[in-house]
């Protein structure tokens, strides 16, 4: 179902945001003051709108509190992003996004009204360390204290065996809660404990961090 969604700050980050979510069949608003910026994002959002996000009285003349959520990416402009939060939040935008400089800066945004504080470069360090240190990991999603879900390819040992073989939710509390067929894009969620394991499939598993990585050493 297509959502209407907002950003603000059309950088790297706030573009490809933005791109994203238009190519994925959404109602997209693009802000920034740049005009080269809005240029560059018209032909890949819904509305591209020039004009100063700093203003409480241009955020309304856009609507913006109809819209679902609104991503806020400023670059190193920590006092802007602080400022738009704030307006925001007076509008009643249900979700705000931010994209923060610093810890001290998140803490900011979210006593300001952000939803979601945003460190890019913080998180996709841990998305590389992880993948390195855990190579059969394709895909890692942190989750709430200190659980995550990962998506990985099943290492060798675990090939020719079936879930309840593995037993891996009493070995490590670990829980495959899906597992996805490369070659015929077969996606099977909740997949029953005499599934057997094979080398075209990937497995997305839910559980701690620390447990994950076990599994995956001594299973």
């Amino acid at each position: 179902m297509s959502k209407r969604f907002g950003v603000i700050g059309l950088g790297n980050f706030g573009h490809h945001v933005a791109r994203t979510l238009y190519d994925e069949g959404h109602e997209v608003v693009a802000m920034d003051l740049d005009k080269e910026k809005v240029q560059a994002i018209r032909d890949h959002c819904t509305y591209a709108v020039l004009g100063d996000a700093a203003h409480k009285e241009f955020l309304e003349n856009q609507g913006v509190k109809d819209l679902e959520a609104v991503v806020v990416s400023t670059g190193e402009r920590s006092h802007l992003s602080t400022l738009i939060t704030l307006y925001l939040k007076e509008l009643k935008v249900p979700r705000i996004l931010v994209k923060a400089v610093s810890e001290d800066h998140g803490r900011i945004l979210e006593k300001v009204g952000a939803s979601d504080v945003i460190f890019p470069e913080k998180d996709m360090a841990r998305k590389v360390a992880h993948t390195l240190s855990t190579p059969n990991v394709l895909e890692y999603i942190p989750l709430a204290e200190g659980y995550s879900l990962s998506e990985m390819v099943p290492p060798q040992n675990f090939l020719g065996k079936t879930l309840v073989e593995l037993d891996l939710r009493r070995k490590h509390q670990v829980t495959v809660i899906a597992i996805k067929d490369v070659l015929t894009d077969k996606f099977i969620t909740v997949p029953p404990p005499n599934y057997l394991l094979k080398d075209s499939d990937v497995m997305i598993l839910i559980g701690k961090s620390d447990d994950l990585e076990k599994s995956l050493e001594d299973s």
